[in-house]
Order: structure tokens, then sequence, then C-alpha cells
């Protein structure tokens, strides 16, 4: 049976699954399915046209598919997707998509979402990230599998933070991230392979030795202008997907404006949205007050 705490708050046409847990003080706006085993603790808000996967534990204050700050959005249907097993800790905030950005904020799943992170308008995080502390995502901010931010980070919008990267404590990130780098710093500058995360991925030694040797020769070494090193580690690491993720993401941000490859998707018009999500299929049984449970 769903243990809703009678002074939660929860919209008729909001969705909790039987499982789910409802803690004080909680408001479940419109349009909003919680999946089975999630846990809401005091004063949490979901606001509307959201869904939650399973198993997701979040902590007091947090504000989860806000509108969007953006002055471009005008009320048009836009949602926050979120999948299973997140902890998303106290006075997080994550706003909806818009129409102009794709209308979806996607968070994958197995994420940990530390203190005060912000999470804004159409960003899509993957599995398996850790941010840290007052971590500030703009707008259109794409951030890949395993990748770690350190805490008080602030990404420009439509930056990408690649797979398995390290991003230190208090960096500015303007442009891209690539993967499986440490980036550190104001100006924030690659320093270093992220061989940590490597090694806990199990990446093979010959992967990680590849990574190495492209790091040298990518960001301590003069010599050929970048594309001709791209082609060169190409030729010479043929078959490890590794360096050919981070050439095809080196390219990427070279073709991009100013440093970021996803900016040049960027579109400042006022397109209806029109985005179609999966919703596990439920059965509903009323509930007191004209809440909706899973049977």
């Amino acid at each position: 049976m769903t243990k809703i705490h009678p002074t939660a708050i929860i919209d008729a046409t909001a969705t909790v699954a039987g499982s789910a847990e409802i803690g004080p003080y909680c408001v479940i706006g419109p349009e909003v399915d919680i999946g089975p085993g999630c846990i809401l603790h005091d004063h949490v808000t979901v606001q509307s046209e959201t869904r939650l996967g399973a198993d997701n534990v979040i902590y007091p204050y947090s504000v989860i598919g806000a509108d969007p700050q953006d002055r471009k959005f005008h009320g048009e249907r836009a949602l926050c997707v979120i999948g299973d097993r997140n902890q998303i800790r106290e006075h997080v905030t994550v706003h909806r998509g818009t129409a102009n950005g794709g209308g979806s904020t996607v968070i994958g799943s197995d994420n940990l979402i530390m203190v005060a992170v912000h999470i804004a308008h159409d960003c899509m995080v993957g599995d398996h990230v850790t941010i840290a502390n007052q971590v500030m995502l703009a707008g259109h901010v794409v951030v890949e599998d395993y990748a770690n931010i350190g805490g008080g980070v602030g990404v420009h919008h439509f930056a990408t933070i690649g797979e398995c990267s390290f991003v230190g404590a208090m960096a500015r990130i303007p442009k891209d991230v690539p993967p499986y780098m440490i980036v550190e710093g104001n100006p924030a500058e690659v320093r270093a392979v992220n061989t940590i995360a490597l090694s806990r991925r199990a990446f093979p030694v010959e992967d990680i030795e590849a990574i190495k040797d492209a790091f040298k020769r990518l960001y301590r070494k003069n010599g050929p202008p970048m594309s001709d090193k791209l082609d060169q580690l190409r030729a010479e690491y043929p078959r490890i997907e590794a360096i050919a993720k981070l050439c095809a993401a080196l390219e990427a941000t070279a073709e991009g404006v100013h440093g970021r490859a996803r900016e040049v998707e960027r579109t400042d018009d006022k397109r209806s949205c029109e985005t179609e999500v999966l919703v596990r299929p439920i059965a509903l049984v009323p509930a007191a007050g004209g809440r909706r449970v899973e049977s």
C-alpha cells in the first residue's frame, strides 16, 4: 500500500505507485507519475508533467519539474523525465524542457545529485553521473555517462561534459569537456587523463595507455595541426573505441560555436513542442481525495 503522509498534497491527475512513499508536506502537481519504490522525503515539490522511474530517493526542499527559467517559455507542454535509482539530495532544482529545446529535460539512472545542484531546462544527464554540491548546469547541457563534476562548477549552456570525464571544483566550463579527461582551473583546461574512472570501469590496460598517448599528443606536444593528430590517432588505434570517441568529440567541438559542439543546434524560434514520452502501463484505482495510486 502506498505510504502517503496526510499533510501531502497530490493533484488528482497525478499517479503514485503502490510501493512509493510520500513524506510530510510534499506537493505533487498535475500529470506527475511517481514510480515504484520512490521515496520523497518531507517538503519535496514535483511541480508538473514529470515522470519518476523506480527507486528514486528525493530529499527535502528539492523542486523537480518546475517551469523553465527561460524568456522563450510561454507555458507550452514540456516534460521532465527521470530514470531509476537516482539519489537527489536537498535543495536540488530540476526544470522541465522548452519547445525551443526539444521539450524535455532528461536524467538517466544511478546518478548522485548532491545538495543545491541546479539542472536547467532541456539538459540531458546520462547514467552513473556524480554532480557535487551547488553545481549549475545551464540550459541544453549534456552530461555523458560516468562523468564527475566537482562542487561549485558552472557549466555554460549547450556545453557537453564527456563520458568518464572529471571537472574540478569551482571551475567555469564555457566549452565542451572531452571524454576521459580531467579539466580544472579558471579558465578551465585539460590537465590529465581520468585514469581512476577508467580503471573503475574496467577499461583494458591497452585502451588506457592509448588514451594517455592521445593526451600527450593532443595537449602536451607541439607539431602538426589538431586535425592531423586526430587522423594519426585513428590510424594507429583503429580498434580502440575510446580513441574513436575522443577524436569524434574533439572534431565536433572544433566544428561547433565557441568550443561547444551542440551550439550549432541552437534555435531561437518558438516552435510548438509535441514530445512523446513512454510511460509505463499501470493499473489505477481511486484514492482518498481524488488521488490515483497503483493497485
